[in-house]
């Protein structure tokens, strides 16, 4: 039996990155091989083992064969004789297809060393196009080593342009489109993420034809800034819409195509919602009142916080940041806040009438500070 260091572990270290968890990979064994050493079996589908003390993963060496389409179209096969050659082959890129034995010594058969000095992304062989998931992951690469100076091979685009094309991503699941994507938002350059997909048309055939060809111009001002994935997202969206946005047109929803949690979907909806006002003219105190309940800000002030903080980016790249009713958004909170509803009930207000009073004066607030 042999123990070889595979996958993000090697090439992080050889990028001279922060390695964070170790994956090996066993060659010349059996699962009653590892079970009776104490491995405990965790892998549903593959032979992936936990070790007894370290609890890193430990997967046998398997090959994949194609069944059908989709990322989960694949016979996964397993035995003492496939070789270490044959599983780094069956990786998605070169960079990853790195083995390291416990004296220190690299196998690279498919070149990654040459690949992470010349800063290449390269599939490492045909059998790529078989895995639509994989479209997504090199972007995700490419925004993550996007300042390292990586790139993506050209053979390796074309490919997943033909990827694109045929429909193979039709067959992604929006879990696993969103875990790529989240991902990709918690990166330096985000925004590279939704470039590599448009350029390869990975966009346009899975969410809508109109973000074929879009500058990510606002998400790309929280390049290298340790901004909130939410904020990144509302920011996507909004670039994603910026067509839509000043016509009488429903907007492109991105959580039809991943599995957006719930948060993230509010505040890019909330984004949206106000960006189509402050777009179409100057708002008055009855917009941005109709706005707070809009982002239920009197309950839940940290969704306003968010969807603020987006609006930052937003009104820095339009140009908004010195208007006075954007100014006025990141204070009307605190505005309204000054009126109390104990001091409604006390003026003999009941039931309905007090939320209406409550508005009325909160109103009366937001217009008094819009005309000072």
């Amino acid at each position: 039996m042999q123990v070889y260091l595979v996958g993000g572990a090697v090439r992080d270290a050889l990028l001279e990155l922060p390695v964070h968890e170790r994956d090996y990979v066993v060659v010349g064994a059996s699962p009653e091989e590892l079970t009776a050493r104490g491995f405990e079996a965790v892998g549903r589908d593959f032979p992936v083992f936990l070790h007894p003390h370290s609890k890193e993963e430990y997967a046998l060496a398997r090959t994949e064969r194609k069944s059908g389409p989709g990322y989960t179209g694949f016979i996964c096969e397993f035995s003492p004789d496939v070789t270490l050659e044959d599983d780094l082959l069956r990786r998605d890129l070169t960079i990853n297809a790195i083995a390291q034995d416990p004296d220190g010594t690299l196998i690279d058969p498919h070149h990654g060393v040459a690949d992470i000095k010349n800063r290449v992304l390269r599939h490492v062989s045909p059998a790529f196009s078989e895995d639509p998931l994989r479209v997504l992951r090199i972007a995700r690469f490419a925004a993550r080593f996007h300042g390292l100076g990586f790139t993506i091979a050209a053979d390796t685009k074309r490919l997943m342009t033909t990827m694109s094309r045929v429909g193979e991503l039709q067959h992604l699941t929006p879990e696993r489109v969103w875990m790529e994507t989240y991902k990709a938002l918690t990166t330096d350059f985000p925004a590279v993420y939704f470039d590599v997909l448009q350029q390869v048309g990975a966009l346009s055939a899975i969410v809508h034809k109109s973000v074929e060809s879009v500058p990510m111009r606002t998400l790309e001002r929280t390049h290298k800034i340790k901004e909130s994935d939410i904020v990144r997202y509302a920011l996507a969206h909004y670039d994603l819409n910026l067509s839509v946005l000043t016509a009488d047109k429903c907007s492109i929803d991105l959580s039809h195509w991943c599995r957006v949690p719930n948060l993230h979907h509010k505040i890019a909806d909330s984004v949206i919602h106000i960006s189509r006002k402050l777009q179409s003219g100057t708002l008055g105190a009855a917009n941005i009142l109709a706005f707070l309940h809009f982002c239920d800000a009197f309950r839940r002030p940290e969704r306003l916080e968010l969807t603020l903080k987006a609006l930052t980016y937003i009104a820095q790249e339009n140009g908004w940041s010195q208007r006075d009713d954007v100014m006025l958004l990141a204070r009307a909170l605190s505005i309204t806040a000054e009126v109390d509803v104990q001091s409604v009930i006390a003026d003999g207000h009941q039931h309905g009438a007090i939320s209406e009073e409550l508005d009325r004066r909160r109103l009366a607030k937001l217009k008094q500070h819009l005309g000072s």
